[in-house]
């Protein structure tokens, strides 16, 4: 029993994701934080006690709102003992963790860096992609022919479209032009026929066509060499790139938060734009 409770507290990544949990980070309700650490990751009093330095007794105070926290290393040492990601350290008001480990002491969000995790290849992100699929209002997809991402039935993220409340999010999805040279040339580089490639694109396109009956859907062309393979849902993206003997879901996945300043993500929404402009709508 005991060498269970010694066991590290961590919660799925989805779960740090959860608009109940990161609201509760944000105005530091740290009860409420542990009961979802008991909810999502399924560690008992004894268990959060251990991790983050406390008693028993002083956990149960806490989650039953009989004590407050309010000292800076106090949510230090939760964040630690809770191995809380970067992003749920910022909302709480803590430096990242490489930073809280190199003395960084002032919280500037604009400061943070807006590449938050990163996923070896797209299965490791599957799970945290669906849950934010599942609350999005905007979804925006650019790929290649999509069937991975959006185009089938078991695709990534179109499973994850069709909700209890009967919301439907805006979805825009960028495909490359078929008929475009750069499809050719992005034939070779995977190993694949152009005409088969193209084929997909087609399917794809049909199968969003079956989408748009359902909520708003709109599918462009593009006909530059793929570079960038982009999921924004909402403030958050998700990156990885193509390149000569890879595809999209094979490369390592950035995850990319939207900060006051940042760069990157109005960098790849501003480059978003621009081709979703330029392109032709078939969809």
């Amino acid at each position: 029993m005991m060498r269970a409770i010694l066991v590290p507290v961590e919660l799925p990544d989805w779960a740090w994701q959860r608009a109940e949990v990161r609201q509760s980070l944000r105005v530091r309700d740290i009860g409420a934080v542990f009961r979802y650490v008991q909810q999502y990751g399924g560690a008992s009093q004894a268990r959060i006690a251990t991790a983050v330095g406390m008693t028993q007794a002083r956990v149960n105070e806490i989650i039953n709102e009989r004590r407050e926290v309010t000292r800076l290393d106090v949510y230090e040492r939760l964040a630690d003992g809770l191995s809380m990601p970067d992003d749920a350290r910022h909302l709480l008001g803590l430096a990242a963790a490489r930073e809280a480990r190199s003395g960084g002491a002032v919280f500037d969000l604009a400061a943070f860096p807006e590449v938050v995790r990163v996923y070896s290849t797209q299965a490791a992100a599957t799970e945290e992609i669906r849950q934010l699929t599942r609350a999005a209002k905007e979804l925006d997809v650019l790929a290649v022919r999509g069937l991975g991402l959006i185009g089938l039935n078991d695709s990534l993220l179109r499973s994850s479209l069709a909700r209890e409340d009967g919301f439907s999010p805006r979805v825009r999805v960028l495909l490359l032009d078929p008929e475009a040279p750069a499809l050719a040339k992005r034939a070779a580089e995977i190993g694949e026929s152009a005409e088969s490639l193209a084929g997909g694109v087609r399917l794809a396109e049909a199968r969003l066509r079956e989408l748009s009956s359902e909520g708003e859907v709109h599918v462009y062309r593009y006909r530059l060499l793929p570079t960038w393979r982009i999921i924004r849902l909402d403030s958050i993206m998700f990156v990885s790139a193509f390149d000569a003997g890879w595809e999209g879901h094979e490369s390592a996945i950035y995850k990319v938060m939207e900060t006051p300043h940042g760069p990157l993500y109005r960098g790849f929404r501003r480059m978003f734009e621009a081709i979703a402009d330029e392109g032709n709508r078939t969809v």
